[in-house]
């Protein structure tokens, strides 16, 4: 059996601007195991979520575009899938759960009408059949009263409510990998918490793998079985997530690893923020692009280091200015 449920390989997102085309995610590789959890974590903007909308080619129509890579799920190149199949594995054998839930929700469509959608879709059932299961995954969410709030509107539900709304859309189908990108966005704190574990939880009883999207590496600790770390559009160290918190190489994740807050704190520190600032996609430089945040000149940031793995699973970016081994 193929270890691999997905398997990414050089692929490289580009957006169209009035000034020309600019990558925005360049020569990512990466795999999926069956039933394990991948985090890719970054600041915003360093591409993490073009990223994961590109595996299912949903970026945003006629500016995103993908300029070259594969996607191998299931031993077919989801790029180079013609329309209906990619179809029937939207939302089926991958699902999605994205980022902002009041986006994603038709503002003027019943909840349980949205998720009987996917289940009458994809699994053909009748519409009462598809009522009556939203009504069961409503409440395997932990939705309260789920038979009533599958006739209300995404507006009369909280924020932590809708995220909920949205998981069940996404196991509905009983999916083999789940996209979560920034699940928790906009959400407190206690709620983020009961949205993870239930995430946790859903993933766990389908056996279904997960490619988890954020930028908090505490989420990534929590939820994580390896974990890449993405910096302007490219990914910049990899390990499984024990490793690369006890043994980080790559300086961009020793910043976000310093920048973390724990509760050992002491009482008014200064907190520490990565120097520097990203720069523009149209800026970007071929080497090293963290050297570039840094101010540093000279011949890293003239071409890109190579990735070398320097432990077993380990992967980092070699510049010589920004990795320890």
């Amino acid at each position: 059996m193929n270890p691999f449920l997905l398997s990414v390989r050089d692929l490289t997102v580009a957006f169209c601007t009035e000034h020309g085309v600019f990558p925005v995610v360049e020569d990512v590789n990466f795999d999926i195991e069956h039933g394990c959890c991948v985090g890719i974590v970054g600041e915003s903007g360093c591409g993490k979520s073009a990223t994961a909308m590109s595996l299912l080619r949903l970026l945003p129509q006629p500016t995103g575009q993908i300029l070259s890579g594969s996607v191998s799920f299931q031993g077919k190149d989801l790029l180079h899938l013609p329309l209906k199949q990619l179809r029937a594995i939207r939302g089926n054998r991958i699902s999605t759960i994205f980022q902002e839930p009041m986006q994603a929700l038709n503002p003027v469509q019943r909840i349980g009408d949205q998720i009987a959608e996917v289940l009458r879709l994809h699994k053909g059932m009748s519409e009462t059949e598809a009522l009556q299961e939203a009504v069961r995954l409503l409440d395997a969410v932990q939705i309260s009263a789920p038979e009533r709030r599958v006739h209300e509107y995404p507006h009369s539900l909280s924020g932590g409510m809708r995220q909920r709304v949205l998981i069940a859309m996404a196991v509905a189908c009983r999916p083999n990998l789940i996209i979560a990108d920034e699940p928790t966005t906009a959400l407190d704190v206690t709620v983020q918490q009961q949205i993870l574990s239930l995430l946790r939880e859903m993933s766990s009883d389908l056996g279904a793998a997960c490619l988890l999207i954020t930028h908090d590496m505490g989420v990534v600790a929590e939820n994580c079985d390896y974990v890449w770390v993405m910096y302007a559009g490219r990914l910049v160290e990899g390990a499984p997530v024990r490793e690369l918190f006890s043994h980080p190489c790559h300086a961009y994740t020793h910043a976000l690893l310093r920048s973390m807050i724990t509760p050992d704190l002491p009482h008014k520190t200064p907190l520490y923020t990565v120097p520097g600032t990203v720069a523009s996609p149209r800026h970007f430089v071929p080497g090293c692009r963290f050297c570039q945040r840094l101010g540093r000149t000279g011949d890293t940031l003239l071409q890109r280091p190579s990735i070398v793995e320097i432990t077993p699973s380990h992967f980092v970016e070699a510049c010589p200015l920004c990795t320890n081994s």
